[in-house]
C-alpha cells in the first residue's frame, strides 16, 4: 500500500515531478497497515520521553488524588485534557508518525502539529503549575514561584521571545535547508522536537490563561487577538510549502517527494487554521465565565449595601432621630423638619378611647 507522495526513488524521472535522496538519519518506512500498528520506536530518546510522560501522568494522578482526600475538587476536565496532552507528546515523538517522518513530509506535519498546535494547548487546560502550588510542599512552592518571579523566566516568556520561538521557528525549519540537515543527523532532530515543544508551550500557556501568569498577563481580548493573527502566519507557510519548487524542495528537503512537500504543506496550512479556531472555544467560554463571576460579585456587593442601608435605617429609627419613614434624610432636612416617631410607637385607637398615658 503507498500513499501519494511517497518517496520510492525512480531510476530515471524527471525531477520537477518526484526526487529523493537516500537519508543516513533513519531507515525509510512505507505507509502500510503491519507498519503503522507496529513502527513504534524505542531507542534511548524514544525511551526517556516515555518515561517523561508516564513520570507526569503519575505525578498528575497523585495530586489530583491528594486533593481529593482533602475534600477539594479538582476538575476532570482538566485531568482529562493533561493526560490527552501527554498523549499527543508521546504520539508525536514514539509512534509510527515519528517514523513516517523519514519518507513522507505529511507524516513531519503532523508530528509538528502534534508537537506544537494539539499537545502544549491540552496541557495548559490541565493547570498543572496551579495543581502544583495546591499540592506540593512549602519548599518545592517556593522553589517553583522563585522560578516563575525569576528574571530569566521573564525574558523567555516575553511574547516577543514566544512568538520568535513559536512562529519563526516554524518558517526556519520547514523553508530552509535546516530540515534536511536535521533529519540526517537525528540527536539534532530531537533537540529540535523538545525545542518545539518548549516554545509552544511558552506560547500557548499564557493564551490558555488558566494557570497563574506571573508576566506579560494578557487579556482575553488579546490572547483571541493573538490567535487572530497567528492565523494569516500559518496560512502563508502552508501556501509557501504547497508552492514550493521542485530546486528549492529539493536544496532543503531531499529525502521528500515534491508531491510529498505539496500534500504536507496542504496538511499544515488546514489543520493549523482548524486548531487555532478550536481554540478560541476555551477562551471565549472562560471570557462568558469570567464575565458572569463579576455580575455575582456585582451583585453581592449591591446587597450586602442594601442590607447596611436598611440596618441603618433601623438603627436610625429605634434611636429616635430625625428620619422619614419612607427613607433616611439629610441633617439639614431633619433640622428643619418634626422628628417622627417609630411605626411600632405609634399609639392605637384603642389605646386613644381608654385615656390611657401615651
Amino acid at each position: 500500500m503507498q500513499v501519494a507522495g511517497a518517496a520510492v526513488c525512480p531510476t530515471a524521472v524527471d525531477v520537477a515531478t518526484v526526487f529523493c535522496v537516500p537519508m543516513a538519519g533513519m531507515p525509510r518506512v512505507e505507509f502500510t497497515l503491519h507498519n503503522s500498528l507496529t513502527a513504534w520506536q524505542f531507542g534511548p530518546f524514544q525511551i526517556l520521553v516515555l518515561a517523561a510522560v508516564l513520570a507526569a501522568a503519575i505525578w498528575y494522578l497523585r495530586a489530583d488524588w491528594k486533593l481529593a482526600q482533602h475534600g477539594r475538587a479538582w476538575h476532570g476536565a482538566r485531568t482529562l485534557a493533561f493526560m490527552a496532552g501527554l498523549v499527543c507528546v508521546d504520539l508525536a515523538l514514539q509512534s509510527p508518525v515519528a517514523s513516517y517522518t523519514s519518507t513522507y513530509f505529511q507524516a513531519h506535519v503532523i508530528q509538528h502539529l502534534l508537537l506544537m498546535v494539539a499537545g502544549p494547548p491540552l496541557l495548559a487546560l490541565g493547570a498543572p503549575s496551579t495543581l502544583l502550588l495546591q499540592t506540593s510542599s512549602r519548599t518545592t512552592k517556593s522553589r517553583w514561584l522563585a522560578v516563575l518571579h525569576s528574571r530569566p523566566f521573564a525574558v523567555v516568556s516575553h511574547p516577543v521571545t514566544t512568538w520568535a520561538l513559536y512562529y519563526g521557528a516554524m518558517y526556519m525549519f520547514f523553508l530552509t535547508p535546516v530540515i534536511g540537515f536535521s533529519m540526517e543527523h537525528m540527536a539534532l532532530m530531537d533537540a529540535i522536537n523538545v525545542g518545539f515543544l518548549f516554545g509552544a508551550t511558552l506560547f500557548w500557556w499564557p493564551t490558555i490563561g488558566i494557570d497563574p501568569v506571573i508576566h506579560w498577563k494578557m487579556g482575553y481580548g488579546a490572547r483571541m487577538l493573538n490567535l487572530f493573527i497567528g492565523v494569516p502566519v500559518e496560512t502563508w507557510l502552508g501556501i509557501a510549502l504547497m508552492n514550493e519548487s521542485a530546486r528549492t524542495a529539493h536544496a532543503n528537503a531531499p529525502m521528500y517527494t515534491l508531491a510529498s512537500i505539496h500534500s504536507g504543506g496542504s496538511v499544515l496550512w488546514i489543520a493549523a487554521e482548524i486548531a487555532s479556531a478550536g481554540a478560541i472555544l476555551p477562551i471565549f467560554l472562560q471570557w462568558m465565565h469570567s464575565e458572569d463571576r463579576k455580575a455575582a460579585r456585582a451583585d453581592a456587593a449591591l446587597d450586602l449595601e442594601y442590607e447596611r442601608e436598611q440596618a441603618a435605617f433601623a438603627s436610625t429609627l429605634a434611636l429616635g432621630s430625625a428620619a422619614d419613614v419612607d427613607g433616611l434624610v439629610s441633617r439639614w432636612e431633619a433640622s428643619i423638619r418634626a422628628p417622627v416617631e417609630p411605626p411600632w410607637r405609634v399609639p392605637s385607637p384603642a389605646r386613644e378611647s381608654d385615656g390611657s398615658p401615651r
